[in-house]
């Protein structure tokens, strides 16, 4: 599971865009950033790092520019979406997000993908189509892909890296006390029509 250190400054009450981001391998993946203004959405921080959740304040860090992409899984089930709580043991312990990791040097998206979900849930997946995309306000480049996980698929979560694994529709996933932003950002660009998870499954007015 990569991860990630994003960079955010409070200023006189004030969310303001970061001056610059670190990545860390083995910090929070990459699509946790978000490219939404900070307004409506804070991160919530641990230490000097500053994770994409809701809810919580920030703190600042001025770090190098490096540039990383992600890769996210996503899994549908008679319109429910497979989403996973981060274990006890990582970085932003107890979020919930679409499960997936930063896309190693020579790997396509679809490897990472691939990969990521043999390491958090212990399954082959095949990814089907690429969803949707987005570019943080940092540049890291991000793919959401429709992945297809079997219906017969034992799932057995890694432990040191996830500590729960729900079926959810969009709406039960919205009520998630600590849903990380960027899972935000991808249910309203679907909730726009920017893409379609089925022929059978719009998303409601």
């Amino acid at each position: 599971m990569g991860r990630f250190s994003q960079v955010a400054i409070r200023s006189g009450g004030n969310l303001r865009q970061p001056a610059s981001i670190a990545w860390h391998h083995r910090s929070l993946p990459p699509w946790f950033i978000s490219t939404t203004r900070y307004t409506g959405h804070s991160e919530v921080c641990s230490s000097s790092r500053v994770y994409g959740t809701r809810g919580s304040g920030l703190v600042s860090d001025l770090s190098n520019v490096s540039p990383r992409r992600g890769a996210v899984a996503v899994i549908c089930r008679e319109q429910r979406l497979l989403v996973i709580r981060r274990s006890q043991q990582v970085e932003a312990p107890g979020t919930y997000c679409f499960p997936g990791g930063a896309i190693e040097s020579g790997e396509t998206p679809e490897e990472a993908v691939c990969r990521e979900l043999q390491e958090e849930l212990g399954v082959r997946v095949q990814p089907l189509r690429l969803l949707w995309q987005s570019v943080t306000a940092w540049s890291v480049e991000l793919s959401w892909w429709l992945t297809e996980l079997d219906a017969s698929a034992q799932v057995q979560p890694n432990p040191a890296e996830v500590e729960q694994v729900l079926w959810l529709t969009p709406d039960q996933m919205r009520q998630l006390p600590a849903l990380l932003q960027s899972n935000w950002r991808f249910l309203d660009a679907w909730q726009r029509g920017e893409f379609r998870l089925g022929n059978d499954w719009e998303p409601s007015p």
